[in-house]
């Protein structure tokens, strides 16, 4: 073999020794990375199960906690003096005390079920929005109701923002159910009304409370009857509304 030749060849078994550990290392550091892969695998599904574990106990602490939706709206018949807080920490049980120029009705307000209607009648409560406006609306056929809470006095007035529905699967409206009125799903606002005795009205009309005195005033109205708009014949004029805790 000639030196040229023998150089080739020491150059060539160079060459492969040196492939050969490039392959080697690659292969070490595949191994390395699957071990580091597997570690990291492990970490991140026990943080999975950490994580799930704190997220069930915020879901829990936020279970006292209901999200409202107020939506802005505006029309020439609006009385607009904000909206309510969109966040309720803990949803809690009211009595609304109705001063009427016929009398006072008193309305217990639960915790639970009308939780965002609630908000609102009270935000609207504690703004005045209700000081001296009139009822506008008594029936006397098929549903027997006495609708009150728009500013205009038209029935087509209202806060200026509106607020879906709640508290609807199963609804029945007894005599003394208080609910809001609508002009269809999810546009309640400020108009409600007291039921003074049983009719048949659909379960589309958010209940959020219940008369525990003065039902016998919105009777009494009922008793003197209409005007031909539909208006009770004696006018009932709301003074204020207060909303204090209920135990």
């Amino acid at each position: 073999m000639s030196g040229k030749d023998r150089r080739r060849r020491l150059a060539r078994q160079r060459y492969e020794r040196q492939l050969r550990r490039r392959v080697e290392k690659r292969q070490r550091a595949r191994r390395r990375n699957a071990v580091l892969a597997s570690g990291v695998a492990v970490v991140l599904a026990l943080g999975g199960v950490s994580y799930l574990g704190v997220r069930f106990v915020q879901q829990r602490a936020a279970a006292n906690t209901v999200e409202c939706t107020y939506t802005r709206e505006s029309g020439e018949q609006a009385k607009y003096v904000g909206r309510p807080p969109a966040k309720l920490d803990s949803p809690s049980a009211y009595r609304a005390t109705i001063t009427t120029n016929r009398g006072q009705i008193v309305i217990d307000l639960p915790a639970r079920g009308a939780a965002c209607t609630v908000n609102s009648f009270r935000f609207l409560a504690g703004k005045n929005f209700y000081d001296d406006t009139k009822c506008h609306r008594l029936t006397t056929e098929g549903i027997y109701v006495l609708q009150c809470g728009d500013p205009s006095g038209t029935g087509q007035g209202g806060p200026g923002y509106s607020f879906p529905d709640e508290n609807l699967t199963g609804a029945t409206y007894p005599r003394g159910t208080v609910a809001m009125a609508n002009s269809g799903p999810n546009t309640n606002g400020s108009q409600f009304f007291v039921v003074y005795r049983k009719g048949k009205l659909e379960p589309k009309y958010t209940p959020f409370g219940t008369v525990v005195k003065g039902l016998d005033i919105v009777e009494k109205v009922a008793e003197e009857g209409t005007t031909d708009l539909g208006a009770p014949r004696n006018d009932v004029i709301i003074k204020d509304i207060v909303v204090k805790g209920r135990t």
